[in-house]
C-alpha cells in the first residue's frame, strides 16, 4: 500500500493581477485566472521545492535522514543538464545513499514522481519524499505567459498512513504541438489551435480516468490547469462536476503551475480535509496520469500559498529579468566552485562548530576560536535557523558587490544583516546574511528572523545557493 503521510505547499509572495496585464497589452489571454504567483529574483524551481519539502517533512514529523527515496519534478529546472536531486537532497540534509530520481520534460512530471514513489515503496523503499516545483514562462504577448504562475508541493509517502493512493492509471496518444519547449529555449509555446488542444486535453484525461478500477466518488478533483477554464471543460471526460474541480482549484489565484499544477491542487485538497480526491495531470504530446486518493482521517499539512506583495507589469518584467542587464564585467569576489562546495554544509545546513576549550560557537567552523584563540578541532553543531538581528543595513543600486548586482537590479533594494543564530542549547553564533522575502524596512535590530535557501549569484555558469534570512513567521 502507498499512503501520503505529510503535505507541504509553497507559492512566492509576489502577485500580478489580470488587470495589470490588460493595462499593458490591452487584453489578458489567461481565461479564469484573476492573479498569479511570481517568483522573486532569487527563486527558482529548486528553492521553491526546498520550501515545500521542508514543510512536508515538518508536517509529517519525519527526520530527513529517514527518507530513502527522493523524487524531484519540474518542467522548468534551473539547469537543463544536472542531477538537481543531489543539491536538493543536501539542502534537506537527506542521507547521501538515498535513491534519487529527477522527472522533467512534461507537465505530467509531478504525478510521474508520485507514481514512481509508489513503485519504490512496493519494492524496497520505506519513506519517500516527492517534490514538484515549477515556474513556466512564455513569450510576453502569449497566453502561456499570461497564465504562467509559480509554486511547489511536496508529499511524504510511506506504506501506511491517512491518505491512501488506492488506484492509478495512465493514457497517452500522439498530439504533437499542443505544448512544448524546444532545446535551448526558455519559453514554453504551443500551436494555439483551440479545438486541437482541447481534444488532446479531454481525450487523454478521459482515457486515464477510464483506466481507474477503484469505485471512487471524489469530493474534490485536482485537474491540470493551463488556464482557469480548461479543467472545467474536461469535467465530463473526468467524470466529475465543476464543483469538485472548484474545490481543489488553485489556478485562479496562482496561475498555471506546470508540473506542480496537480500536486499543489492535491496538497490544497488534502489540507482542506477532503477525503476522496481524484488527481489527473496532462502533459503536451500528449499524455495523462490519474490517481485516486482516499483519506481516512486528517492528513498533516503545512501550506504557504498566500501572497501579499502586488506587482505592476513593469515590476513583473523586472523580477523576471526581462528588462534588466546582466552582471557587470570584472570586479567581483571570485569564489571557485570547489571552494564553494567545501562550504555547502554551512550554506545549506548551517553547520557551526563548538570550541572544545571555551564552548563558544564558531561559524564557519575553521581556524582559531574567535573567543579564546584555541586551535582545536571543533565539535560539529547544527544551528536551528532561527535567531535575532544584531545589525542591519540596506543595499541599494550601486552599492551591491558586482556578483550581486544583477539580483539587485531585478529585485531592488535588499537588507544585509548580522544575525545571531541559535543552536538547540540556546547558544548563538553571529553570521552575516542577506535578506529576502521582505522589504528592507521590515528588518530591524532585535527582530526575530528565520533562514531559508535561495539563489545567491551565478559565476562561470554555476548558480550558488545558500541561506538567506527573512522575518520570522
Amino acid at each position: 500500500m502507498t499512503a501520503i503521510t505529510g503535505v507541504g505547499a509553497y507559492a512566492p509572495r509576489f502577485r500580478i493581477t489580470s488587470e495589470a496585464f490588460e493595462e499593458a497589452w490591452g487584453q489578458f489571454q489567461a481565461a479564469g485566472v484573476s492573479e498569479k504567483a511570481v517568483p522573486a529574483a532569487d527563486e527558482d524551481a529548486l528553492t521553491m521545492g526546498y520550501e515545500a519539502a521542508t514543510k512536508a517533512l515538518e508536517a509529517a514529523d519525519v527526520d530527513p535522514a529517514a527518507v530513502d527515496w527522493l523524487g524531484f519534478a519540474s518542467s522548468t529546472p534551473p539547469e537543463a543538464e544536472a542531477d538537481l536531486t543531489a543539491r536538493l537532497g543536501a539542502m534537506l540534509a537527506l542521507d547521501e545513499t538515498a535513491t534519487r530520481q529527477l522527472f522533467s520534460g512534461s507537465t505530467r512530471a509531478g504525478t510521474r514522481a508520485i507514481w514512481a514513489s509508489a513503485d519504490a515503496l512496493e519494492s524496497s523503499a520505506t519513506t519517500a519524499l516527492v517534490v514538484a516545483a515549477d515556474a513556466p514562462k512564455g513569450d510576453p504577448d502569449d497566453g502561456v505567459d499570461h497564465a504562467a504562475g509559480a509554486g511547489a508541493a511536496a508529499f511524504v509517502v510511506e506504506r501506511d498512513g491517512p491518505a491512501e493512493v488506492v488506484d492509478r492509471a495512465e493514457y497517452a496518444v500522439p498530439y504533437p504541438g499542443t505544448r512544448f519547449r524546444n532545446a535551448g529555449e526558455a519559453e514554453t509555446q504551443g500551436l494555439g489551435v483551440t479545438q486541437y488542444d482541447r481534444a488532446a486535453f479531454t481525450e487523454t484525461i478521459g482515457g486515464a480516468v477510464d483506466g481507474l478500477e477503484a469505485d471512487l466518488e471524489p469530493e474534490a478533483a485536482a485537474i491540470q490547469a493551463p488556464d482557469g477554464k480548461l479543467p472545467y471543460r474536461a469535467a465530463g471526460a473526468a467524470g466529475v462536476g465543476t464543483d469538485e474541480i472548484q474545490a481543489a482549484a488553485t489556478v485562479h489565484d496562482l496561475g498555471d503551475l506546470g508540473a506542480a499544477s496537480v500536486p499543489v491542487s492535491l496538497a490544497s485538497a488534502l489540507a482542506d480535509g477532503y477525503e476522496s480526491i481524484l488527481a489527473v495531470s496532462h502533459g503536451g504530446g500528449a499524455g495523462a496520469d490519474a490517481l485516486a486518493i482516499e483519506a481516512d482521517g486528517e492528513v498533516p499539512a503545512e501550506t504557504a500559498l498566500e501572497g501579499d506583495d502586488p506587482l505592476s507589469y513593469a515590476e513583473y518584467l523586472r523580477q523576471r529579468g526581462v528588462v534588466t542587464t546582466g552582471p557587470p564585467s570584472g570586479g567581483g569576489a571570485y569564489v571557485s566552485v570547489p571552494s564553494w562546495r567545501r562550504s555547502i554544509p554551512q550554506r545549506y545546513n548551517l553547520e557551526a562548530g563548538r570550541c572544545p576549550e571555551c564552548g563558544a560557537l564558531e561559524f564557519p567552523p575553521a581556524g582559531a576560536c574567535s573567543s579564546c584563540g584555541a586551535l582545536e578541532e571543533y565539535e560539529s553543531v547544527r544551528l536551528s535557523g532561527e535567531g535575532e538581528i544584531e545589525a542591519v543595513t540596506t543595499i541599494s543600486q550601486g552599492g551591491a558587490p558586482p556578483e550581486f548586482a544583477e539580483q539587485q537590479s531585478r529585485a531592488g533594494d535588499y537588507a544585509a544583516a548580522i544575525v545571531a543564530l541559535e543552536d538547540d542549547a540556546g547558544d548563538t553564533a553571529s553570521i552575516a546574511a542577506m535578506g529576502t522575502d521582505a522589504d528592507p524596512d521590515d528588518f530591524a535590530v532585535g527582530d526575530r528572523i528565520e533562514t531559508t535557501i535561495r539563489r545567491i549569484y551565478t559565476q562561470e555558469g554555476v548558480t550558488r545557493y545558500g541561506f538567506k534570512v527573512r522575518p520570522a513567521a
